[in-house]
């Protein structure tokens, strides 16, 4: 390789915003040229993907600089909450039982309405029938699904109960490794890897009694719902893409092809995807679930939940799945109390006035739920965002992505990815390797900072609700941590669903679920089903 010359460092000052001297660049030749060869050794080393940085995200950074303890450190100790005994309809046919929550399907199993294998087949037969109109499997895990369908059966009748999950199948975003079958992160280079070990999540669900009936598609290496496989569609219009990168898991959702899913987001990848599809998706705190055994995108920002048919699904599951794991430290050891005991009427409920008041495709279903929540009886407070360069802040996820799949852009692997235009990975993955580290650190002092004006708003509401997809809300709170909550608010003027985000507290999922809840009593809009899963008829009362 060709020494660097003054010229080469001129050039490279355009790229970084600065200017400097004849006499300047004499002076780095030498250590400019060192350096080149200090990143040569480090890629002599093997990194791979699972491997974290020495360097930690913690959000609780600020609370403990302040001496603060608000409202956001509340930890209330409680025992999940048993199914409730309503009364059940039995379906009028099996493509009925499909779109039943959760909850129904685990009553109707300690019944003995149902079996699990029954189940399981009825969703293994839709995920083979609507999989080539959606594309959202990658692979079936048919042989391991039936096995566990089986033991579920024989312990449920035998009086053994692992939990409101015992016996439901489920969907997994194909970055969490599960052995004996590929996890390809949806991206061509890694369509034949096979990670001989399950997930922490993937062993959670085991352990809960839950059947893992297939791994389903996403965006190649989360991003979008473009995969190797092609484009995901969503069940409302299979002429449209299902949004990612939890594209699998929304349509599958949607459709009635699993009893839940489990996405992953580190930019939008549960909240966008449950905007496309309508289903109701929670984005946990960062550190709330393992990430052992899934794909590293960012280490600062990654994090796993579910996509349910509705708020309580999405609490039954967060239970099976949250809490500490020795393999990934970012994890922390907070209880979930559920259902939390609040009074609506004493709910102060941040909204986000000036995201609200502009114009976007959502704005008049996101009004409505606004009134919904007022009749509710809880009260509505205008808030604004921190301000503070939040689009800027980006550079974070980029160089964090870059440094993950390093190997791939040096290879030249990443040429066999799909997208390839200037809005997608491999273009970002080069031009972050051009971000000075220099800006990286300053922007995550930014973001500490910004992590300072959240607690700061969250002591004068309890949760705040805001546009899903549009505004500054959802690459914020990616940034800072918070869980957040989608919410199906009906279908907008061009026949796709729409939703509503919930924002909650550092750890408290408790709070935006019981809102969740409440909305859905008194709403409809999480049981409508898509035209493509052909059927009209309601799912039960929740």
């Amino acid at each position: 390789m060709p020494d660097i010359t003054p010229e080469d460092i001129q050039h490279a000052e355009k790229l970084i915003g600065l200017e400097m001297t004849d006499d300047e660049r004499e002076l780095m030749l030498a250590g400019l040229q060192a350096l080149r060869q200090d990143y040569e050794a480090m890629r002599a080393v093997a990194l791979p993907n699972d491997l974290l940085p020495a360097i930690r995200f913690d959000i609780d950074l600020t609370q403990r600089r302040q001496g603060a303890k608000g409202k956001e450190d509340k930890e209330e100790p409680g025992d999940f909450a048993p199914l409730r005994e309503t009364p059940l309809s039995p379906p009028a046919n099996a493509d009925d039982l499909a779109f039943w929550p959760v909850s129904d399907l685990a009553r109707g199993l300690r019944r003995g309405e149902i079996t699990s294998v029954a189940l399981t087949e009825l969703y293994l037969d839709r995920l083979k029938r609507y999989d080539p109109h959606l594309h959202c499997v990658i692979t079936l895990t048919e042989e391991r699904a039936l096995a566990q369908a089986r033991r579920a059966d024989e312990e449920l009748r035998s009086g053994v109960d692992r939990g409101p999950l015992h016996g439901i199948p489920w969907g997994a975003k194909d970055l969490l490794a599960v052995r004996g079958y590929p996890t390809t992160w949806g991206a061509t280079p890694y369509r034949e890897q096979v990670i001989d070990q399950d997930a922490t999540v993937v062993q959670r669900l085991d352990a809960g009694g839950a059947v893992l009936i297939a791994k389903l598609s996403m965006g190649a290496l989360a991003w979008g719902d473009v995969w190797f496989g092609g484009q995901t569609r969503t069940p409302w219009n299979t002429e449209v893409g299902s949004s990612g990168s939890s594209a699998g898991p929304g349509a599958a959702t949607a459709a009635g092809l699993t009893g839940f899913s489990i996405g992953t987001e580190t930019y939008g990848s549960i909240i966008s995807p449950s905007n496309r599809n309508g289903v109701t998706g929670l984005r946990p705190t960062f550190g709330r679930v393992s990430r052992h055994g899934a794909m590293a995108l960012s280490w600062t920002m990654d994090k796993i939940g579910p996509l349910c048919r509705s708020a309580e699904d999405c609490a039954l599951v967060f239970a099976a799945i949250h809490g500490p794991d020795a393999h990934d430290p970012a994890t922390v050891d907070r209880p979930f109390p559920w259902p939390p005991d609040i009074d609506l009427s004493q709910v102060r409920l941040g909204y986000l006035a000036e995201d609200m008041a502009g114009e976007y495709r959502e704005k008049t279903n996101d009004d409505r739920a606004l009134q919904v929540f007022r009749e509710m009886g809880v009260e509505l407070v205008p808030i604004t965002l921190p301000d503070l360069p939040i689009d800027s802040l980006k550079l974070i996820l980029f160089v964090e992505a870059a440094a993950a799949f390093d190997e791939l852009t040096r290879s030249n692997q990443d040429d066999l990815l799909v997208r390839q235009g200037a809005d997608a990975w491999p273009n970002f993955f080069r031009m972050a390797r051009f971000i000075p580290a220099v800006a990286y650190i300053q922007a995550n002092r930014i973001r500490t900072r910004l992590m300072a004006a959240m607690h700061d708003l969250f002591l004068q509401v309890d949760a705040y609700i805001g546009p899903s997809v549009a505004g500054d809300n959802l690459l914020l709170t990616n940034l800072t941590g918070h869980p957040a909550l989608a919410l199906p608010t009906g279908l907008g003027e061009d026949g796709l669903p729409t939703t509503i985000t919930l924002t909650g507290r550092l750890y408290d999922e408790a709070m935006i679920l019981a809102l969740g809840r409440a909305f859905q009593q008194v709403t409809d809009f999480h049981r409508a089903r898509p035209p493509a899963a052909v059927t009209t008829q309601k799912s039960p009362e929740e």
